[in-house]
């Protein structure tokens, strides 16, 4: 059964995005509704990630802008976002490779723990409270993902499905309220991919929107609410899963005539 979202919690308008003589992105505009997965799917060089980098302000765009909650956020930084409710994962996580799984979720919570520079020095009683507190949130975090029995472990020593794990427990550390994942199910064994579309729909279902980035469309299309075609650098197609599927712009452009089962 399909929901109907009412209040848009991002707005892209005219976003343009080049990078010398190379157009990223082409006046690409639509809206996410607050509450809902909505999936961004597109070949590779559509604009996909570079839509993610200009969001979430890594890059600033050459035209158009971005609104969250209303709000012009075009060219803010990353931090700025951040500490606005906006998060992401990444392709190729960001990671600290010999940090351990619980001192990655200890960071992520940063921004959340209010710990002054002389408390975190003389290590006072309200610093020390604050950080048992942190880590009882990140073990909370840990477990919510899965990773609680991975605790301990060093990055660079788990599998691949793990670190994507990691990467969306670390996006999750910044309680968002939008979240962006991009290539959530990337080279993930069939259990695995289930195990994260179960994450997805649970993340959801505690408030946060959700944006994904993704080429496995079978799987993403059981999750979305709605998905966004691009295509070298613009958007083609708006629409539910099924209008996608049957969409014959995006199958002769993005699927080479296949079908998406």
């Amino acid at each position: 059964m399909t929901v109907t979202y009412l209040h848009p919690i991002l707005q892209i308008r005219d976003l343009t995005k080049r990078f010398g003589g190379l157009t990223a992105l082409s006046e690409v505009s639509f809206d996410v509704h607050e509450g809902e997965i909505l999936g961004v799917i597109g070949p590779n060089g559509a604009g996909k990630t570079t839509l993610f980098d200009v969001i979430t302000g890594r890059y600033r765009p050459t035209g158009g802008r971005v609104f969250y909650k209303g709000e012009d956020i075009t060219g803010l930084k990353p931090h700025e976002l951040v500490q606005r409710g906006i998060s992401r994962s990444f392709q190729l996580e960001v990671l600290f490779s010999n940090l351990t799984v619980l001192q990655h979720l200890v960071l992520s919570r940063h921004l959340h723990t209010e710990i002054g520079f002389l408390g975190s020095f003389f290590h006072t009683p309200g610093h020390r409270e604050r950080e048992k507190s942190t880590e009882a949130n990140a073990l909370e975090l840990l477990k919510f993902v899965g990773l609680d029995g991975q605790k301990d472990k060093t990055a660079n020593s788990l599998s691949h499905g793990y670190q994507r794990s990691l990467g969306i427990a670390v996006a999750l550390g910044t309680e968002p309220k939008l979240l962006l994942l991009d290539e959530p199910l990337s080279a993930l064994s069939p259990e695995r991919v289930e195990i994260v579309l179960d994450l997805i729909c649970t993340i959801r279902d505690k408030g946060v929107t959700v944006v994904v980035i993704e080429h496995n469309m079978g799987a993403l299309f059981r999750i979305c609410d709605k998905v966004v075609v691009l295509s070298v650098g613009e958007k083609i197609a708006e629409g539910l899963p099924q209008e996608i599927k049957e969409n014959e712009k995006v199958i002769k452009a993005y699927l080479g005539g296949a079908v998406v089962a």
